[in-house]
């Protein structure tokens, strides 16, 4: 399968940053749009030059010539959505967070293997060429033992109460839409099993976290000090420090640059920047070639690491008694 088409689930804005991305890739397109709000799929068909828009999921996944779905729905319908397209015989490639627990991302794990088809999360910090080289420069242990990484991401949204962010409903709150990028970075550092995880969370009066802290510790007692809130501002940085030096990350989530401190040695600034329309550009070029090399997972995020990220942030909630409808 050389040239890939893709349909997309869900047309808000997100699908909007996909597309414009999916135009700076060669040998692939976007053929089919659907959204179950009147106008909108017919509305991002036009603003995108796309053949086919459908108020159904069910057409869109029927739709002969499409290959894979971009899924872009709020978190909770993330497990439906997924297990349609798998069902039908769609590679699938679904916005963070996967599923809303770690049993759902099992499920569809074996769903997708039954199917023979990919499917991976879009958690687009772990492909960006930054995060790459800062994998190369941890592996040649430029700063020596890596001992505590420190991350928040923080966005004051001043948003009405039924938005995504604050529906519990919808599986809103910071850990599921912020501190799962923080938690991403102690991830690509540590790897993914802490040996012992705290936190706490600031619950609103409708029981999602508004702001939470989660302190990881590691096998040999390495340490990740992580936050999210989506009732502050705040430096969205990275600081991961050695035992002969550190990188801080400026606005990790979409890094650009790494700030490189080594004892004794000048200060050094790597570049890796790239334009906002790209921001995606590159977990889908890493998902294109995989289903061109029928691969049913990734290698920088294969589905093992998902479900371990969704296991921890089930433990998260479990601490501050937050489930959401259906679980």
């Amino acid at each position: 399968m050389q040239n890939i088409h893709w349909g997309v689930i869900g047309c808000g804005n997100i699908a909007h940053q996909f597309a414009r991305g999916i135009k700076k890739l060669d040998n692939c397109s976007i053929v089919a749009g659907a959204s179950l709000t009147t106008g909108r799929a017919e509305s991002f068909a036009k603003t995108h030059q796309i053949q086919s828009s459908y108020t159904n999921y069910q057409s869109l996944v029927n739709d002969p010539n499409v290959h894979a779905v971009y899924i872009a729905t709020t978190h909770n319908f993330h497990f439906e959505n997924i297990k349609l397209c798998l069902e039908k015989g769609k590679h699938v490639l679904c916005e963070k967070p996967f599923t809303i627990n770690a049993e759902q991302s099992k499920t569809l794990a074996v769903l997708a293997k039954q199917n023979n088809c990919f499917m991976m999360e879009c958690v687009w910090t772990r492909f960006l060429p930054t995060i790459q080289h800062l994998s190369q420069l941890l592996a040649q242990n430029v700063i020596g033992d890596v001992h505590t990484v420190k991350a928040n991401f923080s966005i004051c949204s001043k948003v009405d109460p039924g938005h995504r962010l604050r529906n519990k409903a919808l599986a809103g709150g910071a850990l599921l839409d912020l501190g799962i990028y923080p938690l991403t970075l102690a991830s690509i550092v540590f790897g993914d099993t802490p040996s012992k995880i705290q936190s706490s969370a600031v619950m609103n009066e409708d029981g999602i976290d508004e702001s939470s802290c989660y302190l990881l510790e590691y096998e040999h007692g390495q340490r990740a000090i992580l936050s999210s809130s989506i009732t502050e501002y705040a430096p969205n940085d990275g600081i991961i420090s050695g035992s002969n030096g550190y990188i801080v990350i400026p606005n990790f989530l979409g890094a650009q640059e790494l700030h490189v401190h080594i004892n004794d040695q000048p200060s050094q600034i790597l570049s890796f920047p790239f334009d906002e329309d790209d921001n995606f550009v590159f977990e889908t070029s890493h998902a294109m070639e995989c289903i061109r090399q029928n691969k049913c997972e990734s290698d920088i995020l294969p589905l093992n690491k998902t479900t371990a990220m969704m296991t921890l942030m089930d433990t998260l909630r479990k601490q501050w008694g937050l489930k959401y409808p259906g679980e």
